[in-house]
């Protein structure tokens, strides 16, 4: 048995899953990168309001430079 590539063992997932379960783990992907800026942002400043907090995050995750 040859020993498989991770990628090539990923790519061989993704070319069977359908174009709903992509999106479906895109989302998640998006979802716990905006929750991990936002945990990187309360442990820098613990005090921030939450909404804050989620400013920051939408804007440094969305590329938002302003």
């Amino acid at each position: 048995m040859k020993h498989l590539d991770v990628s090539e063992v990923e790519l061989a997932l993704l070319r069977r899953m359908t174009p709903a379960q992509k999106l479906a783990v895109m989302r998640t992907l998006i979802r716990q990168a905006y929750e991990l800026k936002a945990a990187g942002i309360r442990a820098g400043q613990p005090g921030l309001p939450e909404e804050e907090v989620w400013a920051r995050t939408r804007a440094l995750v969305g590329g938002d430079r302003t």
